[in-house]
């Protein structure tokens, strides 16, 4: 029964995005409340779900989202995106476009989120790909594939924080393995896929692509741009404060903290929080991009304040998917998974990624197909003795695939590359479609070398 409630709550889900057009955040919260009555709820223990779930979901993300946010227009408003960009493709040459979009891609990937590096790295793609006479849709495919996995992938990301902290999995660990994991993923999916597309769909690359579609568009000159090293500091300063953590704990106390802790242990663990970490990210960047270049603390607050705006819808959509995760796991669908699989031999990382893809499929969010998928397979990977962290990566590998037309990036994708929608599905499902494969083939290696 649990589980034909739970088919009906996704359907009902799809039907009010797509078929009536509601607010996904919306959708999710009145999906939640109709799933836990279906799965016989008290009603008075209904309300205190939906806001628990809500509420857990976003304590530590709202700081990390947001400030993430914050930071990425702190970098993109100075110049610092354009001039990581630049000055990698400068570095590497014609002949190496693609590892230097994959670079740029990788670094500003990490500080933005997917849409914002989008907008930021397209009109840089487009202007590159002229000069150089290559098809844009060549460098555009990496510069995809990049952004993408870092999405799926990599904290300070919603998506991979948000299932950490769900599944109480290391912050640290997800960012050491999900690195380990990108590269070939990316190099995998972006240009060597990019000749196979060429040969499959010649007609795609032949497209010009719409910088129209982004409105005004802010042009710098290198010389007011803050300067590499700058840029790429502050865009990788919450990565680097996760990864000193990571390896100190590694290295020192076994991976985690010990039960009785000195300062440094402490600090260490202090400053690879996500959440401190993004607060003294910020901080950093307020100055380097802010302060040190002479910008009035009003101008700095205004993007900190649009770079909120920006994210205050998406914010309640992973929340409206924390409700519907948390009635799904008090309403029992995720003790009932864990039972039907108790006495099968199925990988629970592969069973975590395989209701991630059909939860993609579903509903097109990556997000929220993420956080559901993980308030399923909860319960069983406690039995299972899976680590955390890779399964944090076996789901946001699943909730990357099959990207197709009720995905917002499948849409931006089109538009802004001029494509058909047959053209969008030979190339950005696809390539959404082997970032995933990839990934959970990377997850599945690393269990055998780490189990």
């Amino acid at each position: 029964m649990p589980f034909v409630v739970l088919f009906l709550g996704i359907a009902l889900l799809l039907v009010l995005i797509i078929r009536f057009k509601i607010n996904t955040f919306l959708a999710l919260v009145i999906t939640a409340v109709l799933v836990a009555l279906g799965l016989g709820m008290p009603m008075d223990k209904i309300a205190l779900s939906v806001q628990t779930g809500i509420g857990s979901q976003l304590g530590e993300l709202s700081i990390v989202f947001g400030f993430g946010a914050m930071l990425g227009r702190l970098v993109a408003d100075a110049g610092g995106a354009y001039r990581i960009a630049t000055t990698l493709i400068n570095k590497f040459g014609k002949k190496r476009l693609q590892l230097a979009i994959v670079l740029a891609s990788f670094i500003i990937g990490i500080a933005l989120f997917f849409e914002v590096g989008m907008v930021l790295l397209i009109p840089i793609v487009f202007a590159i790909a002229v000069e150089a006479e290559v098809p844009i849709l060549y460098l555009g495919i990496s510069m995809a594939t990049a952004l993408s996995v870092t999405h799926g992938f990599l904290p300070p990301h919603p998506a991979p924080v948000a299932i950490s902290a769900a599944l109480h999995a290391n912050v640290g660990r997800v960012l050491l393995f999900g690195i380990i994991i990108a590269i070939p993923t990316v190099y995998i999916a972006g240009p060597l896929f990019t000749r196979l597309a060429q040969r499959y769909a010649p007609s795609a690359f032949e497209r010009k692509g719409n910088l129209s579609s982004f409105g005004e568009i802010k042009q710098f000159k290198i010389d007011e741009t803050p300067s590499f090293g700058s840029a790429v500091l502050t865009s990788l300063f919450p990565v680097i404060f996760m990864a000193i953590t990571t390896l100190y704990q590694l290295i020192f106390t076994n991976g985690e903290l010990p039960k009785h802790p000195s300062s440094l242990d402490q600090f260490i663990a202090f400053i690879g929080s996500p959440s401190i970490a993004m607060i003294l990210s910020l901080c950093f960047a307020m100055w380097s991009m802010g302060w040190r270049r002479n910008r009035p603390t009003k101008d700095i607050m205004t993007s900190m304040e649009n770079a909120v705006k920006s994210i205050a819808m998406l914010l309640l959509v992973i929340g409206g998917g924390g409700a519907f995760k948390q009635v799904l796991i008090d309403g029992g669908v995720g003790k009932a998974v864990a039972t039907m699989f108790i006495h099968t031999n199925f990988s629970p990382l592969l069973l975590g990624w395989l209701v991630a893809v059909i939860l993609r499929i579903a509903l097109g969010s990556a997000t929220v197909a993420a956080l559901t998928a993980a308030g399923i397979v909860a319960p069983l990977m406690a039995q299972a003795g899976v680590d955390p962290a890779l399964m944090v990566i076996a789901i946001g590998s699943g909730s990357l695939a099959a990207s197709h037309v009720n995905d917002a990036g499948f849409w931006m994708f089109r538009e802004y590359f001029d494509l058909t929608v047959k053209q969008t599905l030979s190339i950005w499902t696809v390539l959404e479609s082997i970032i995933s494969v990839v990934g959970i083939i990377g997850v599945m290696l690393l269990n055998v070398v780490f189990h």
